[in-house]
């Protein structure tokens, strides 16, 4: 995320956390897209003391004095403390933790800890090494480079190259602990109209990923300028014929053009649950 303004007409959101910031930053975007606006997102993670709060209003207020509308704030903070220090910035304060609180503390007969970190502690859990575990994996198989024990994946996503095949794998790994490999489709395939050798005897863990050409050939053309492989004709040619192929292989395949991470996450998951 952008940790400054670049556009002079979208609303500037904070996304405030005592973690990483991705749990509020989730949640954030869920509810913005419901509208048709242009956001600037600026991240403040690791607000756990009163002084960094403190210097996180002075960073939001800084807004209001350059001229733009007020601010957006969407925060996680577990002390009540530091989300009263928040509060006081000019600014709309969602506070997506605080506000559930109260209701939770009335049903349940008991206090809340506000304790940072308590969503992401017991380290030795079950729960967490398998995490970890599966980042390991997805990380080894990433882009092919691995072809050993992928039996042991839940899943193998192919498509061409930059497609959403690493950061869905990666996703699927923190989010779920989903083993996730991921293959290319590359030009050699589409000669020999068929998949690559390695991938045959799983062909039940495969799920295809696939995009827009013109989309694709604007990724590319970040990676590599004014290339053959960025080209939007070999785009287009690319991207059909891994659609033939994922086709003529009856794997189930969605184009990512459209979608995020967690929409596709999603998707992958329901095939996975239905095996």
């Amino acid at each position: 995320m952008p940790n400054q303004v670049n556009s002079s007409n979208a609303r500037v959101v904070f996304i405030v956390s005592d973690g990483t910031g991705i749990t509020a930053e989730t949640l954030a975007n869920s509810v913005l897209s419901q509208f048709v606006q242009t956001f600037d997102k600026i991240r403040l993670p690791f607000i756990d003391t009163a002084d960094k709060a403190r210097h996180a209003v002075r960073t939001i207020n800084a807004v209001i004095g350059s001229g733009k509308p007020r601010p957006l704030v969407f925060s996680t903070l577990a002390k009540l403390e530091f989300s009263e220090i928040i509060q006081q910035a000019n600014a709309l304060h969602i506070d997506l933790i605080q506000t559930f609180i109260s209701p939770l503390e009335r049903e349940l007969g008991q206090k809340s800890a506000q304790t940072i970190g308590l969503s992401h502690k017991s380290p030795d859990s079950q729960e967490y090494l398998h995490r970890i575990d599966a980042i390991n994996y997805a990380l080894a198989h990433d882009d092919g480079q691995s072809h050993r024990n992928l039996a042991s994946a839940d899943v193998i996503l192919v498509g061409v190259s930059r497609s959403g095949k690493t950061p869905t794998s990666l996703y699927l790994a923190m989010q779920y602990g989903i083993k996730a490999a991921n293959y290319p489709l590359i030009p050699e395939d589409f000669e020999r109209g068929k998949l690559p050798p390695v991938l045959l005897e799983f062909k039940d863990k495969l799920f295809g990923l696939s995009i827009d050409p013109e989309r694709l050939a604007k990724i590319r053309h970040e990676r590599r300028p004014d290339s053959a492989y960025a080209s939007l004709d070999n785009c287009r040619h690319e991207v059909r014929e891994a659609e033939a192929l994922m086709q003529k292989e009856d794997i189930r395949w969605l184009s990512t053009t459209t979608k995020s991470i967690e929409e596709i996450a999603s998707s992958v998951m329901q095939q996975i649950r239905s095996a």
